[in-house]
């Protein structure tokens, strides 16, 4: 066995998976038929990787939302509010995804929250004085069967118990501690039954371990697989890892008796360094994860070989892999006609990085003629430097990054000029994408219709939207984004620096996919972007309407980072191009500005030793520097959301906005404590409804959810919004649940005024 990978991408090369889901959503496709169109694309999948020559072929990484729930559904990790909703296995679990509102009850969804340090999500599981753990028939099995039956070398996979508690959520007062005996049975029973269907290797998932790790940490990780791997049952296990090093586990991994271990050699940069010095042990095998699964750019075959090189010194059992599932990148180029030739040949999604693992292969063995080529690629300048724009970043001063005056004068002075209400409610940016929007873009993008008409349509639903939101009762509005289709492309496309794909598609959450841009060179803005569609909308009322900006950082990491220059020049290049629209907004008279940051967090690095040096002491600036020169009475707002911002609220307090609004709902309010607790100073929006689920929150829910921020943060400082963007909702539901959520505010409001009456 020479080459493998950990996973694949499962939404289909033209996004099948999601649009069979989606119909199967409607009514318009039946169970069965869902899962015929799954396993026609699991069959695709496979074909395509035998094709390659892998010796292993992964199975059970295709999942139809997300395979950490994946791996708690099969376990029987199902909290009983669903259990009780009396439904078919497979719409029990959508319901876990995606809550459930119909005839069988009304139930939320699972907490989401992002997968480390990339931009898919995982479904958070739950753990409670319920939980009776034991094994299912969900996917697994089905998926090893059926490759075994078409001939494949196949190895299954799941998330094994460890990074499963670390990522999972304990109510009840129960503790990780307390399932450790009924997973351990549960996994050996898995390893036992995949084993007598022919397994004769395991993989378990354990990316956790790339974090830091306690005394704790690595004690809960013995008392799991101390006793699981006593009875392996005739299998080999892999413990996999991936998104960074093993610096603190490593020893512990290889006092256990691992058959294997996947090691990532490309995020986790520490890992040569520690199996070289500390040596790797002599009876596992090393899975090399040699072929970066997150980034699009063709691998440096000789850089990559003098790791082998070493490597092969201190593992003579090694296997080729990719850093991490290829979930991470798009299916193929061969579907890219957007790109010039002489650019795509710097570029590698999953199809061409199997290719590449087949290349490193025999030149491993002695045909260089790959090795050859690659070496003429990477001998080529890839582009010209923009030094006017390096210029400007090299003449920065620390005063360019800072905004007058203080946070708290401003704020008075804004409360002045715009005269809102307690608890003004607002939207985050975005109103639904129906089929009319998508189609008006799709024809023009086509030729089909003029410039004049495309804009003629987008502005007749802003003004639609318009009148809805004063119709509803908003404080301050927003124009929709009918002429963006995806937050980061929309301003990649005006921007110098970047190139498009046609069908570069990336799974973000469940049937969600994202077409993130290429950051080809360096970065420059060239003229106005949103300004003549924010001024619009703000003479259709007299109402501020929001200007809507994507802010740098999350530019930076919804797409696909250049590897020749640091992300914090990129960011800087991006900052100071937002930095110019800013000004543009304002100067036409846009007093409230957004500049969204929801994956401030995304790229934060594993190790808590690295959050600063390495990440946030330029990320936070790097914000600051496009807002830093507007006038005091702007209203500077911005937007997180679907992470953990615990750890870092310091951090998010120092970007110096005036109003940020986050996801809070989904995660059950429980970021209020926290603001609570550090005296969070910026005024702040915590979402009151969940938008990724299609169920309508009623006002008496909201209102409860009102006086439950109230409870911990004082009303001054209380913005009323839903958790996120409302693009991705169909319109009966945005307008329902606005209706609902404008309804609270105003009885709370009653309320407040009614207690601040004097009593007599």
């Amino acid at each position: 066995m020479t080459k493998t990978i950990i996973g694949y991408p499962r939404i289909g090369e033209h996004r099948e998976l999601k649009f069979a889901t989606q119909k199967f959503f409607k009514h318009q496709l039946t169970e069965d038929e869902l899962l015929k169109a799954a396993k026609d694309l699991r069959d695709k999948n496979w074909a395509t990787l035998k094709a390659t020559g892998l010796d292993q072929i992964p199975t059970g990484d295709f999942s139809f939302f997300d395979t950490t729930l994946d791996t708690a559904f099969l376990l029987n990790i199902v909290p009983k509010r669903y259990q009780a909703l009396g439904l078919s296995p497979l719409a029990e679990y959508f319901a876990l995804a995606r809550g459930y509102q119909g005839p069988a009850g009304d139930v939320k969804a699972l907490s989401m929250k992002k997968w480390f340090n990339t931009n898919y999500h995982y479904l958070v599981p739950e753990f409670d004085a319920d939980t009776q753990i034991k094994v299912g028939d969900w996917q697994l099995f089905a998926q090893f069967k059926d490759a075994k039956e078409q001939g494949l070398n196949a190895r299954p996979a799941l998330v094994g118990p460890y990074t499963l508690l670390q990522l999972s959520r304990f109510l009840d007062g129960k503790q990780a501690e307390d399932f450790v005996p009924a997973l351990i049975d549960a996994y050996s029973e898995i390893i036992a039954k995949l084993a007598s269907l022919g397994a004769e290797w395991i993989q378990l998932d354990e990316p956790a371990l790339v974090y830091d790790q306690t005394i704790a940490d690595k004690a809960l990780f013995t008392s799991l697989y101390q006793p699981l791997l006593a009875h392996k049952h005739g299998a080999k296990i892999l413990a996999q890892t991936y998104f960074g090093d093993v610096t603190d586990a490593l020893s512990v991994l290889a006092s256990l008796p691992f058959d294997g271990l996947g090691l990532d050699f490309i995020e986790g940069k520490a890992n040569l360094d520690l199996v070289t010095s500390a040596g790797f042990p002599e009876d596992k095998v090393l899975f090399a994860g040699i072929v970066n699964g997150k980034n699009i750019w063709r691998t440096n075959y000789d850089q990559a070989l003098a790791t082998l090189v070493q490597l092969d010194q201190v593992a003579p059992q090694l296997v080729l892999s990719t850093s991490c599932s290829l979930l991470h990148v798009p299916y193929t180029t061969r579907n890219e006609d957007q790109i010039a030739p002489e650019e795509l040949q710097y570029l590698a999604f999953a199809e061409e990085k199997l290719t590449e693992l087949a290349d490193l292969d025999a030149a491993r063995n002695g045909d260089n003629a790959a090795l050859q080529a690659n070496e003429t690629l990477f001998s080529k300048p890839r582009y010209q430097e923009n030094a006017a724009i390096n210029a400007k970043i090299a003449a920065l001063k620390p005063e360019d990054y800072e905004r007058q005056p203080a946070r708290k004068e401003r704020l008075a002075l804004q409360a002045k000029e715009f005269h809102l209400p307690v608890l003004p409610t607002t939207t985050i940016g975005s109103f639904p994408q129906t089929p009319a929007v998508r189609k008006n873009r799709a024809k023009f993008r086509k030729g089909e219709i003029s410039e004049e008409e495309y804009t003629a349509f987008n502005r007749a639903e802003t003004k639609r939207w318009i009148d809805i939101q004063e119709e509803l009762g908003l404080d301050v509005l927003v124009h929709g984004e009918f002429e963006r289709n995806d937050m980061v492309e929309y301003f990649g496309d005006e921007l110098e620096g970047f190139r498009f794909t046609a069908n570069g598609w990336v799974q973000s959450y469940g049937t969600r996919g994202v077409k993130p841009p290429i950051i080809w060179g360096d970065v420059a803005g060239t003229h106005p972007i949103t300004v003549a569609e924010t001024v619009y909308a703000q003479s259709l009322t007299d109402k501020p309407v929001k200007g809507m900006l994507t802010g740098p950082v999350t530019i930076l990491n919804w797409s696909f980072p250049r590897e020749d220059v640091s992300p914090k020049l990129s960011t800087e290049q991006i900052a100071l191009a937002l930095a110019d629209e800013t000004l543009d907004l304002e100067k036409h008279g846009i007093k409230i500005i957004q500049i969204d940051e929801p994956a401030l967090r995304e790229n934060l690095p594993l190790r808590k030793k690295d959050w600063f040096s390495k990440y946030l002491d330029w990320a936070v600036p790097a914000f600051r520097l496009v807002s830093s020169k507007v006038q005091p009475t702007t209203q500077i707002h911005t937007h997180m959301c679907y992470s953990e911002f615990g750890d870092i609220i310091e951090a998010i307090d120092a970007l110096d906005a005036d109003v940020i609004s986050f996801e809070a709902a989904r995660a059950d309010l429980t970021l209020l404590d926290i603001l609570h607790d550090t005296h969070f100073e910026t005024e702040v929006g915590p979402g009151v409804y969940d938008i990724h689920s299609p169920r309508v929150p009623s006002e008496d829910e909201i209102v409860t959810i009102i006086h439950k921020i109230l409870a911990r943060l004082p009303q001054e400082q209380v913005w009323i919004n839903p958790d996120c963007g409302l693009k991705t909702r169909e319109e009966p539901e945005v307008l329902a649940s606005l209706k609902n959520l404008v309804a609270a505010t105003k009885q709370v409001r009653k309320e407040l005024a009614h207690e601040s009456q004097p009593t007599v």
